[in-house]
């Protein structure tokens, strides 16, 4: 197992949750899917970078994006946000990225940016 993979209790919690399989063509392991997507998410990298094997990257990027469009993704949060005691604290902002231009834009007033920076960045403790 790699390090971003399913383990088989998180597997059982979140198989059920998956839409089943339907007529046409068989499809890959929805197992193998999910843990090329989480690796895909947890890297950053392009999805043309998807190690191989957890499939063809074209495969996990359409399941991944059919999944969203269909609300397959929000059902899955609201169980799994249910089952957990800690659901207020599920996103880790440790891995969420921000926009190089989030901080604010060209024309806005630099001078109340930094401020804000410097009240922000004073330290909030205090010596014992």
């Amino acid at each position: 197992m790699a390090r971003f993979d399913l383990s088989d209790e998180e597997w059982q919690v979140i198989e059920p949750l998956l839409p089943k399989k339907g007529r046409g063509p068989a499809r890959r392991d929805d197992r193998v899917i999910l843990n090329g997507i989480f690796y895909i998410l947890r890297t950053g990298a392009p999805w043309r970078d998807l190690p191989e094997r957890y499939g063809p990257h074209t495969t996990v990027y359409n399941r991944y994006v059919r999944w969203g469009e269909r609300g397959i993704w929000k059902g899955i949060f609201d169980v799994l946000a249910t089952e957990c005691e800690d659901a207020l604290i599920f996103i880790d902002g440790s891995i969420v990225k921000a926009h190089r231009a989030a901080a604010g834009s060209k024309k806005g007033n630099w001078r109340k940016v930094l401020a804000a920076h410097a009240e922000v960045a004073q330290a909030k403790f205090t010596w014992l």
